[in-house]
C-alpha cells in the first residue's frame, strides 16, 4: 500500500514573489466606509507593531504619532475621523510595499498600504464628493487646451513670486504661493510633431528593425514639449521609425483623487486607440513615470480582464528603460559628446516602482565620461501634494535633504524621471545654493542624452 502524500510544510509568506490584488472598485463593499476603517485599523496595528517606514512619506510618522500620543498608545485610542491625516500624506509612491513592508502578498497579514489609502479616498469621494480644487486641477487635458492660446498670460498668472496673483490664487484656491507651478506652451508636442517628425536614420543600428509609438503624455503635450522632442530626436537617431501620439491623459491625477471609474474609462480609451500601432508591430514608449506605472502596473489591476489593457502593459517602456533595450539588442547610434558639468539623477519613486531598475541612470552612463549621480530618495511632490497649501510646507520637508544631496553633488544638470519632482527639487537647490551660484538646468533625462548627440532643442 503507496504511503499517503505529506503535506507540503508552511512557507514564510515573503519568501514568494510579492503580487497585488486586482482593485475591486466595482463592488460596492469597497465603498463601505465601516469596512474600510476596519481594514485600515488592521493594518494601521500591523504598521505600528513594526515601523520600518517612519523614514518614508509622511503618512507613517503622522500615524505613529497619533498612536503614541492617544489615550492607550495602541491604535485603538486613534480617532476614526483622524485617519483621514494620514490618507491624506500618502502620495501613492508604492516605496512602502515595493522597498520596505515585510508583509505584502502572500504574507498572510496581506498588506497593501498605498492601495488600502486609494480605497478610504474612493469611499470619502463616494460619501462625500470630490475636493473641488483637487480635482479640478487634475483636469489636465481641459486645463491645458484652455491655456494653449493663452500660454504667456497663463505664465506670467502662475509665475511664483507674482505678488499681484499668486496670493489671491493661495487665498481662493488654496494653491500655495510659493509652489512651482508647470508653464504652458501655444503649441504643444503633438503641433510640433505634425510639422516635422524625424524620419528614421537609415545608418541608426535599430533601422528597419524597430518601430515606437511614444505617448505624450499630458505634462509632456502642455507643459514640457522639449522632452517629446528629444524622445523623437534620439529614437530617429537610432533608426527607430517613430510616431507621436496623446490618446488622453493617463488618470493618475484622478487616481490620486480616488476616482477609479474614470481612470478605467481612461484606460480602455487609450488601449483601444495603441492597440492598432501594437498590431502593427509598434512598441509603446511612455515619457514620465507616473504615466508608465499606470500603462503597465495599475490598469492591469483596474481592468484585469481587459486583453487591450494586458497587452498594452505588456508592449510598455519607458523611454531611458527602452534606450537601454536598444543599447543592448542592437548597439547604439555613434555621435555622443560629453556631458559639462555632471548630472545629478533624481530616481522618481513612481520609475523604482515599475521595478526596472534604474534605467535613466544606465542610459545616461552610456554617454562618454558622464558623471551621474544617482539620487534615490523621495523628492516630496506628489502631484498636488506638493502644489496645494495644505501640504506644500510638508512636500518641501520630504524633499529638502533630497536637495541637499543634490546641492552637494555641484552637478551642473538636475534630472528626474519625474518631470514635477525635478521642478520642486530644483526650487529647493537654489534656495540651498550660496548667493550668486548657478542653479543646475532642469531637464528629464532623455533631453540629456538629446544634448549629447547635439541635436537641436525645439522648445
Amino acid at each position: 500500500m503507496a504511503d499517503a502524500p505529506t503535506k507540503a510544510p508552511p512557507r514564510e509568506g515573503s519568501l514568494d514573489a510579492p503580487f497585488r490584488h486586482p482593485i475591486a472598485w466595482r463592488d460596492p463593499d469597497y465603498y463601505d466606509l465601516a469596512k474600510v476603517e476596519a481594514e485600515m485599523e488592521r493594518v494601521f496595528d500591523i504598521c505600528h507593531g513594526c515601523r520600518r517606514c517612519f523614514n518614508l512619506c509622511d503618512s507613517f510618522p503622522r500615524l505613529f504619532d497619533l498612536v503614541d500620543n492617544g489615550p492607550t498608545g495602541e491604535v485603538d485610542g486613534v480617532q476614526k475621523s483622524d485617519y483621514g491625516l494620514v490618507t491624506e500624506a500618502c502620495t501613492l509612491c508604492d516605496m512602502c510595499f515595493m522597498t520596505k513592508c515585510p508583509y505584502v502578498p502572500p504574507h498572510e497579514f496581506d498588506v497593501d498600504f498605498p492601495h488600502l489609502m486609494l480605497r478610504h479616498r474612493a469611499a470619502l469621494r463616494k460619501r462625500d464628493g470630490g475636493e473641488l480644487v483637487r480635482e479640478q486641477l487634475g483636469e489636465t487635458d481641459r486645463n491645458g487646451k484652455l491655456a494653449k492660446p493663452l500660454a504667456p498670460l497663463a505664465n506670467w498668472a502662475s509665475r511664483r513670486g507674482n505678488k499681484l496673483t499668486r496670493p489671491a490664487m493661495e487665498a481662493v484656491l488654496h494653491i500655495d504661493a510659493d509652489a512651482e507651478l508647470p508653464k504652458y506652451h501655444t503649441r504643444t508636442a503633438i503641433d510640433r510633431a505634425r510639422r516635422a517628425t524625424p524620419a528614421p536614420d537609415p545608418a541608426g543600428p535599430a533601422f528597419g528593425r524597430r518601430k515606437a509609438v511614444i505617448y505624450a503624455t499630458c505634462f509632456t503635450e502642455y507643459n514640457q514639449p522639449s522632452t517629446a522632442a528629444a524622445a523623437l530626436g534620439v529614437l530617429a537617431r537610432q533608426g527607430v521609425e517613430v510616431e507621436l501620439v496623446y490618446p488622453v491623459c493617463c488618470g493618475m491625477p484622478q487616481l490620486e483623487a480616488g476616482d477609479i471609474a474614470e481612470v478605467a474609462g481612461r484606460a480602455t480609451k487609450v488601449a483601444g486607440e495603441l492597440g492598432p500601432w501594437i498590431e502593427q508591430g509598434y512598441d509603446v514608449v511612455t515619457l514620465t513615470a507616473s504615466c508608465g506605472l499606470m500603462m503597465k502596473f495599475e490598469w492591469p489591476l483596474i481592468l484585469p480582464e481587459d486583453p487591450a489593457v494586458k497587452t498594452l502593459a505588456a508592449a510598455t517602456r519607458d523611454v531611458c528603460e527602452y534606450v537601454v533595450e536598444l543599447s543592448k539588442a542592437h548597439g547604439l547610434a555613434p555621435g555622443l559628446s560629453p556631458v559639462d558639468g555632471g548630472i545629478a539623477l533624481h530616481h522618481a519613486c513612481h520609475a523604482r516602482a515599475q521595478n526596472m531598475g534604474a534605467k535613466s541612470a544606465e542610459m545616461l552612463r552610456l554617454i562618454p565620461g558622464a558623471k551621474v549621480d544617482l539620487i534615490e530618495r523621495c523628492s516630496g511632490h506628489g502631484g498636488t501634494f506638493g502644489v496645494m497649501a495644505a501640504t506644500h510646507e510638508t512636500a518641501v520637508k520630504i524633499g529638502r535633504p533630497t536637495a541637499r544631496q543634490v546641492a552637494d553633488k555641484g552637478d551642473g544638470t538636475l534630472c528626474s524621471d519625474c518631470p514635477l519632482a525635478c521642478k520642486h527639487l530644483g526650487r529647493l537647490v537654489s534656495v540651498q545654493m550660496a548667493a550668486g551660484a548657478e542653479p543646475p538646468l532642469q531637464a528629464h533625462p532623455i533631453e540629456v542624452l538629446a544634448r549629447a548627440y547635439g541635436l537641436p532643442s525645439r522648445e
